[in-house]
């Protein structure tokens, strides 16, 4: 059996992973009456169902859509890059096997693929266990399957929906509520239910709500509509946490039109352009709703109407807020006078830094070079089980690449994080790194992994 190396590391200090996620079970939907009304229920069956005899999640009465997240045990000859990067799963090692699947008598087995998708991406217990590897002493679990939810019609459906996945994911962390915590979904089709859903989350200790930047029907943030969503955050102290998630528009109503997020024109773009590599939408979109939902709440005054409130920009890295922080701080200066909105309290850049964190991976390495800047809003984002996921070793090993001394390292992985939630450090902490992993005999051997890297590996000849 082969056994796959790493090299010996040790930390001093506890981490916190702030956006890690978690693959939503068919036991979501299967258990929704145990808290649900007759009248959610029944609204949600409507809305957003899981068919457990076609294993097809069912919107609207439209089945294919979603990425599939309950659909476990994975499909032969891919690689489900929604739960592939558990422990020691490299970026090389993913890049192998993807190799192995361009040819169909190497494509991975129904054995192989099963394997690859992780218990942990599941289920607490085997999620604990792959963190004490992963070094990660704490962690903030993010759903994974929802890029339908924004266009989910039916708001009592979309409240159902919503508290569903808040119940499990509640009982998923009760398996050590020291080290696991939600972040919760809310059903913004309808401010005053989810105004109210953030009271019923903070009750059960829950640190942070997700809301896209902008949802899929043209809604802002700044919208009237959603202040009392935002007061009750204030008042209840949960961050309000910015997540971009795909949006690609296949659950779009008929002759709707008005308006298209920033996920979608990107997407659009790419389409019409003829280009084939998808990974620019998954980097482009993302860091385009993000950046517009950081300028919009920095130069219309967010900040000032709430000034309780707390707030995290997810899953779209943190280089470009260096430079958007310094372009919305040289407008606000030039134009001042010219704007239509409510002068500002402070410099935009200020605000953010009272008020925001922004997430990153461990293998971005620009904020580390600049710890003057980053110093009180990075918080560390392992982004596990999804296929571009890590874990701390590796943000250690970025960052001590570059010479960040360990107290800032401490801050970037761990207690910025706290911080911003109010979350205690755990009594104990993984110090030392696993450096060995059993695997099958049909990992990759480091020759073919090498192989696999070179830019030619990946073109198919027929």
């Amino acid at each position: 059996m082969p056994i796959q190396r790493f090299a010996p590391m040790t930390k001093d200090f506890p981490t916190f992973d702030c956006d890690a996620h978690v693959t939503e079970p068919p036991l979501i939907w299967e258990r929704a009456q145990d808290h649900l009304t007759r009248e959610d229920l029944a609204a949600m069956r409507e809305t957003i169902w899981w068919d457990d005899e076609t294993q097809q999640l069912i919107v609207h009465g439209k089945a294919g859509v979603g990425i599939g997240a309950p659909r476990r045990g994975g499909i032969p000859g891919t690689m489900r890059v929604i739960s592939n990067a558990g422990p020691g799963v490299k970026h090389d090692i993913q890049r192998a096997l993807n190799v192995r699947n361009l040819n169909p008598k190497t494509a991975l087995t129904q054995e192989q693929v099963a394997y690859l998708d992780f218990d942990g991406s599941y289920e607490p217990h085997a999620r604990l266990k792959d963190m004490d590897v992963q070094g990660i002493d704490q962690v903030m679990i993010i759903p994974t399957d929802i890029d339908t939810y924004p266009w989910l019609l039916n708001a009592v459906g979309a409240r159902a929906f919503c508290r569903s996945y808040n119940e499990w994911a509640y009982e998923f962390t009760r398996a050590n509520p020291e080290r696991l915590f939600f972040a919760a979904m809310l059903p913004m089709q309808n401010p005053e239910f989810a105004r109210r859903e953030v009271y019923r989350v903070a009750e059960l200790g829950c640190r942070v709500a997700l809301v896209r930047p902008i949802d899929a029907m043209g809604n802002y943030p700044l919208q009237p509509k959603y202040d009392p969503v935002w007061k009750a955050m204030e008042e209840t102290g949960v961050v309000y946490g910015m997540h971009p998630f795909p949006a690609n528009g296949t659950l779009k109503p008929p002759g709707y039109t008005e308006q298209h997020s920033g996920a979608e024109l990107v997407r659009r773009a790419i389409a019409s352009s003829g280009l084939d590599h998808s990974f620019l939408s998954n980097v482009q979109n993302f860091q385009a709703e993000a950046a517009l939902w950081v300028t919009t709440v920095l130069m219309s005054g967010f900040f000032d109407r709430f000034p309780k409130l707390r707030a995290a920009v997810f899953e779209a890295s943190s280089t470009w807020i260096s430079f958007l922080l310094d372009e919305c701080d040289k407008n606000y200066r030039l134009y001042r006078n010219e704007r239509q909105m409510p002068k500002l309290s402070k410099l935009p850049s200020q605000m953010f830094a009272e008020h925001c964190m922004t997430g990153f991976e461990g293998d971005e390495a620009p904020p580390s070079r600049f710890p003057e800047f980053y110093s009180d809003m990075l918080i560390w984002s392992s982004d596990v089980y999804h296929h571009d996921g890590d874990d701390a070793w590796r943000a250690m090993e970025t960052m001590n690449s570059i010479g960040l001394p360990r107290a800032d390292q401490a801050k970037f992985l761990g207690s910025n994080a706290r911080r911003l939630y109010n979350i205690q450090p755990p009594l104990t902490i993984i110090r030392d790194r696993v450096t060995e992993i059993h695997r099958p005999d049909w990992w990759p051997t480091e020759a073919e992994v090498q192989a696999s890297l070179r830019a030619d590996a990946s073109v198919s000849h027929r």
